[in-house]
């Protein structure tokens, strides 16, 4: 049957079965009904390692295109994503609301000595008390006494710094424009998945062109 075929996938999917097909991975459209019922549900791989918590592996998709050839010889296929998809299969339990408390107050405690230990170091690497005296007493001829309108200016200029730094405040934000953390996550994102991509490659494990066995973990050929 003569038909084009669109496929696309983002380069990090999940899945909670062990059982992989394509739909579950690719949005897939075609003119074809018949034609792009049969493509989703087209077999991909089968997690092999399923009793572990999370299984992960690389699925190339040139191993899509060969499988969906075998079906349909004369279908042409246009990937419109990447060439290389991650998928992981995630366990569906998750730890009890109390565990998620207590990791989200952790990660709270942390983040909020860890910002006020850098913001004191510094303040005390420069001495800022000691600069603002000098400019204190420079200004009004008189000994500051450690707290006084300087100090307390720079505290809200402060706050109002990192506020229009991160972009917002709770779930509020101040413009449409992502904040800082979200591109460096973004960005450390990427740069995880574009290793775990290169390290199934070189290990052999990604499922590739010329995979006869449809489990994730084994491999086609090696790429450098």
């Amino acid at each position: 049957m003569k038909a084009t075929i669109y496929i696309k996938s983002d380069r990090n999917v999940e899945v909670t079965k062990p059982d992989v097909t394509l739909g579950d991975i690719f949005q897939v459209e075609c003119s074809n009904p018949v034609i792009l019922a049969k493509v989703k549900t087209l077999k991909l791989f089968r997690f092999h390692s399923a009793d572990k918590k999370v299984s992960r592996t690389v699925l190339s998709v040139l191993k899509v295109i060969e499988l969906i050839h075998k079906e349909f010889p004369e279908a042409e296929v246009q990937n419109l994503a990447e060439p290389d998809v991650i998928i992981t299969l995630a366990d569906k339990r998750s730890g009890s609301k109390a565990v998620h408390i207590a990791k989200t107050a952790g990660v709270v405690f942390l983040t909020f000595a860890g910002t006020a230990f850098s913001i004191m170091a510094f303040n005390n690497d420069v001495d800022t008390a000691k600069l603002f005296r000098q400019i204190y007493t420079l200004l009004t001829g008189k000994v500051s006494d450690g707290f006084t309108v300087l100090e307390f200016t720079y505290c809200i200029g402060l706050i109002m710094g990192i506020l229009v730094f991160f972009n917002h405040f709770g779930k509020k934000r101040f413009s449409a424009d992502p904040t800082p953390i979200e591109v460096e996550m973004r960005t450390y994102e990427n740069e995880i998945q574009s290793t775990l991509i290169e390290a199934y490659s070189r290990k052999e494990k990604e499922i590739d062109v010329g995979t006869t066995d449809h489990t994730a973990g084994h491999s086609g050929p090696h790429r450098t």
